[in-house]
């Protein structure tokens, strides 16, 4: 094949790429301003800047659309959490990891995901569309509840199964690392964020809020250490 036939085929796939991702982002927006019924394809392509026959290519459909941003944004959540839960599983995989160790990669997967829930592209449009879902109790969202309980509350519970010398599946560590994995959803919340008075949050405030996680944390297992329940 010619030099010149695969700079156009390479060409071709870039343009085709930034199409998709141009729908992706007005479906984002769409969806999470007016819910899944409120949304029209027509509507869609206006602001997409797109023929409407092109979200048919691309998507099928407005659910092959709407599901489609919702794997986008489960596999953003996968590729944030993905390298420090592979350090976890790796450390886990040995049968006397110390303490200090276990405890350090519980602050590295709160702060992953501090960074992952405060800040961000359409962070403001993924918040309003996972809120909107949960009203609507929308099928897809089921894939973004697994992909955070894989890489986010998985991982937090075998490290504090470890760090407290209980079962995996014990109510103690169930407990636990509900109220500790909800020391960051907090900032999920559109009371908590009214109170900050921001949508995305400056580097200093995440900053800030990943040291108090992680000072918290590590209180909670100072007091735990040694005991047995």
């Amino acid at each position: 094949m010619s030099d010149a036939k695969i700079r156009q085929r390479a060409g071709t796939y870039q343009r085709g790429e930034d199409t998709r991702r141009r729908i992706l982002d007005a479906a984002l927006a769409a969806f999470a301003a007016d819910g899944y019924e409120g949304v029209s394809t027509r509507a869609l392509a206006e602001q997409a800047g797109i023929n409407l026959p092109a979200i048919q290519y691309y998507f099928g459909s407005k659910e092959g659309l709407y599901r489609a941003v919702i794997q986008s944004i489960a596999r953003d959540i996968e590729e944030t959490m993905a390298p420090i839960n592979a350090r976890v599983q790796q450390a886990l995989a040995g049968d006397e990891v110390p303490h200090r160790e276990l405890l350090a990669l519980l602050h590295q997967v709160l702060d992953a995901f501090v960074s992952m829930v405060s800040c961000g592209e359409n962070l403001e449009s993924r918040r309003m569309l996972f809120a909107r879902a949960e009203i609507e109790r929308t099928a897809a969202l089921e894939l973004l509840h697994e992909t955070g309980r894989r890489h986010v509350f998985e991982p937090c519970a075998q490290l504090i199964a470890r760090l407290i010398g209980q079962p995996l599946a014990s109510e103690e560590v169930l407990l636990r690392t509900l109220m500790i994995v909800g020391e960051v959803v907090i900032f999920c919340n559109k009371g908590a964020r009214r109170e900050l008075g921001a949508g995305a949050l400056s580097e200093d405030r995440i900053l800030a809020i990943q040291a108090l996680v992680r000072e918290h944390t590590a209180a909670i297992f100072r007091a735990t250490k040694g005991t047995s329940r």
